[in-house]
């Protein structure tokens, strides 16, 4: 189905200055011919009454013509079931009165930006709370709106490459390129962006481990690497994006963006992969600690053989390294022993 934009049908204030003025010269004809009217009613003032009377009653079919578009807003028309346009551009336009615009996810409410209550005014109000205050009057339209918007979905509990199970939610943000598209190649377009999103985010990753896994190739070229839903988190969402964009291109929806909002392990794992991440982290340190230990213990020897300060046999300098990694090496603070006497 392809789109058809309809341009200058910009002529509702036209057609309703027309109505009006119709109606005008309708009431005012029909009450002279009645002030006018002697004897017995002639041929011409019966044609006269009936034909002001069938305007008087069918002159509003026009005024069902009448389109008022908002910027960002488009309105799909259908001519007895037969596709005729898209109105896109904002203003006042007049259209066959027998047209009907076309929303099939209309009354869809998702959890995103675009799907609000709007509570009704007017007379829609006054109904409202004359059935119970605080009743808001829900306003469903056919238009479709063309701004950006964001779609959450749920957060999904999903196994990554190692079988990890981890929760994560993603926020696309989205608008409508092809109403033609939208309204007539999927049943509900937003019932099928939510699902398709919902699709490609356990496609991508199930490809990613949470954290960086040695013998895991993400990017599919047999070559391991270190991508990770943690720190490739960038590299993760334009991959989610694409596969979406993909998968909804028939529908006439363009993704602008995907970002994860939420990501962490399962309750049920939670609790070891903490312990894991801490245990990952005091091996990391004291690996640190020692390094910079030994090679402060290296340059002390160093230091005092350049200097000739003390000349320390094997034995000596295996009490000197022992005594300085403990001191260097240890949690607490140590405790120093004075020797006042000789090591033999």
């Amino acid at each position: 189905m392809e789109e058809k934009v309809l341009s200058g049908k910009k002529n509702g204030m036209k057609v309703l200055l027309l109505v009006l003025l119709i109606y005008v010269l309708d009431i005012a004809l029909f009450a002279v011919s009645i002030n006018h009217v002697q004897g017995p009613a002639t041929p011409l003032w019966v044609v006269g009454t009936v034909v002001s009377s069938f305007v008087f009653l069918t002159g509003w079919i026009l005024l069902c013509g009448l389109k008022v578009l908002r910027p960002q807003e488009a309105l799909v028309l259908t001519l007895f079931g037969k596709y005729v346009g898209t109105l896109k551009d904002s203003g006042f336009y007049f259209v066959n009165p027998f047209c009907c615009g076309v929303n099939p996810a209309a009354k869809t409410r998702l959890n995103q930006s675009g799907d609000v209550s709007e509570t009704g005014s007017g007379m829609m109000a006054l109904m409202g709370a004359a059935q119970g205050a605080g009743t808001n009057v829900t306003i469903s339209s056919n238009k479709l709106s063309l701004k950006i918007m964001t779609l959450n979905n749920s957060r999904q509990k999903i196994n990554d490459c190692l079988g990890n199970p981890i929760e994560i939610g993603i926020a696309v943000t989205w608008r409508i390129v092809d109403t033609a598209k939208a309204v007539f190649n999927v049943e509900n377009y937003k019932e099928f962006l939510s699902l398709q999103c919902d699709s490609a985010l356990r496609n991508v990753v199930r490809i990613y481990p949470y954290d960086v896994a040695p013998n895991v190739d993400t990017t599919g070229d047999g070559v391991a690497d270190e991508g990770s839903l943690r720190g490739s988190s960038e590299v993760v969402a334009a991959r989610i994006r694409d596969e979406i964009q993909t998968r909804v291109i028939e529908a006439g929806i363009e993704i602008v963006e995907a970002r994860i909002t939420y990501l962490a392990y399962a309750a049920e794992i939670a609790a070891v992969m903490l312990q894991r991440q801490q245990a990952s982290a005091i091996i990391d340190a004291r690996k640190m600690i020692v390094d910079g230990a030994v090679g402060m213990v290296e340059m002390a020897l160093e230091r005092l053989n350049e200097r000739g300060v003390v000349d320390l046999d094997e034995e000596r300098k295996a009490a000197m390294v022992s005594n300085l990694l403990v001191v260097l090496c240890g949690n607490r603070d140590a405790q120093p022993i004075v020797n006042s006497g000789s090591l033999y």
